[in-house]
């Protein structure tokens, strides 16, 4: 068999994103990436049942269960190194990764943003609050965008961005559906598979 990218999606929530790389993953397109390990940092996540119902193994590492953000990122570690990870990526993650976990995984962390990233990004910027700051400015286009993780919040180099048409009438949620389904769930599992494919060919 050959090699493949042995990815860890982390995840807070209901796991839409994590689904998304689990059905491209299904249908063939992330040839060169294996999904082995599904992390919550919150406890009772519907993200955790989409990995059960797969047949991934889920861990939940709860940071106030751990005691703070120094022994969150220790137990994060252990886990990753454990699954031997190759590429992590964050689909709905909530909790921010200082840079002393950051730089272990150089160009090995990505992310997806719901937004054209410089715009409605960085700190405070997640979820809903995104689709709400772009309605509130009247922007005509907003998207979403796959990047590399640093210490900096939506910092990171981008890999891939995907624009989306902003209705009348949309409200954040309908906006937000919108978003996802038009280019997170697009730009993210596309994203997984090119830097999976660098990985297995030593790039």
């Amino acid at each position: 068999m050959s090699k493949k990218a042995r990815i860890a999606v982390l995840v807070s929530g209901g796991g839409t994103n994590l689904q998304a790389i689990l059905d491209a993953k299904a249908r063939g397109e992330i040839p060169d990436g294996e999904i082995t390990l599904v992390v919550s940092d919150r406890l009772g996540t519907y993200a955790m049942e989409r990995a059960v119902k797969a047949g991934i193994q889920g861990l939940e590492i709860n940071k106030k269960g751990c005691g703070g953000q120094k022994a969150f990122e220790g137990k994060l570690v252990e886990a990753l190194e454990k699954n031997r990870t190759d590429l992590i990526v964050l689909a709905g993650f909530l909790s921010i990764l200082t840079e002393d976990f950051t730089t272990l995984y150089a160009r090995r962390i990505i992310n997806v943003h719901p937004s054209l990233i410089p715009s409605f990004c960085g700190a405070g910027f997640y979820g809903l609050k995104v689709h709400e700051a772009a309605l509130a400015r009247g922007v005509k286009v907003t998207g979403a965008t796959v990047h590399f993780v640093n210490e900096i919040p939506d910092g990171g180099e981008i890999i891939a961005q995907k624009a989306v048409e902003v209705l009348p009438g949309d409200t954040p949620e309908v906006l937000q559906r919108r978003v996802m389904e038009q280019a997170e769930w697009v730009i993210l599992p596309r994203s997984v598979e090119a830097i999976s494919k660098e990985i297995v060919s030593g790039l």
